[in-house]
């Protein structure tokens, strides 16, 4: 029987067992939704993730890594956003989107023509999420596990990180991996709503919007989510 806590198999079961439940509703459920800044985009989200973390967690009997996948971040959006706005950024290109969560950042990046689109995270749900979130928009990314941050993104030519700066720990590890992947020669863009662990200072705003109003309730701090660069 395939393990839904250990087995990368498994999260796809659970999920794909998930969407086709008959009490498909409410807020400890996924729904295939529009994404607000990026309505050409398709995800499995979740109404309440924290609702579906603790069922989620009780139906499987332990702790498990928070379900970042189960929303679109805004700085997510802000990146896909672009993207989709600006496809020669991506078009015919090896693109490399790390901490990728629900996928949404590599999908748009699928949609804009890249050659290659590779989804990076260290959760196997997320993993399952993105592979069901790309079927549903028709395109083709690649999952990939592990932790890739000792690393410089490989021969990735552009390496996208969308709402990647959340904790200080993860911002410790995160800016000397896309330093690195810049300074090889890769184009890094990263979509941020402002967050505190943003080395700000570095980093040049190629463009930014105003953040949906459905992200005021959640995070009401926000009100423009940019784009941005290496300097």
């Amino acid at each position: 029987m395939l393990n839904p806590v250990t087995s990368p198999a498994g999260a796809m079961a659970y999920l794909e067992d998930e969407l086709i439940a008959p009490d498909f509703a409410g807020p400890d459920r996924l729904r295939l939704v529009q994404t607000p800044l990026v309505p050409e985009v398709l995800l499995h989200l979740a109404e309440d993730a924290v609702v579906w973390w603790a069922r989620m967690e009780a139906e499987l009997g332990t702790v498990l890594t928070a379900p970042f996948w189960a929303t679109a971040w805004p700085g997510g959006q802000a990146l896909a956003r672009y993207l989709l706005d600006h496809p020669q950024t991506v078009a015919g290109k090896r693109v490399l989107d790390v901490a990728s969560g629900s996928g949404l950042v590599a999908i748009a990046a699928g949609l804009a023509g890249a050659g290659t689109v590779t989804a990076n995270d260290v959760d196997q749900y997320a993993l399952a999420a993105i592979t069901l979130n790309a079927r549903a928009n028709g395109v083709a990314v690649t999952a990939c596990p592990g932790d890739l941050l000792d690393g410089d993104g490989g021969d990735a030519d552009v390496v996208l990180a969308g709402d990647a700066f959340y904790s200080e720990a993860i911002a410790h590890r995160m800016w000397p991996f896309l330093r690195r992947a810049a300074a090889r020669g890769a184009q890094v863009l990263v979509g941020d709503p402002g967050r505190g662990h943003l080395p700000a200072d570095q980093l040049t705003t190629v463009t930014s919007y105003p953040a949906a109003v459905t992200d005021a309730p959640v995070e009401p701090q926000i009100s423009r989510i940019s784009v941005l660069q290496p300097r």
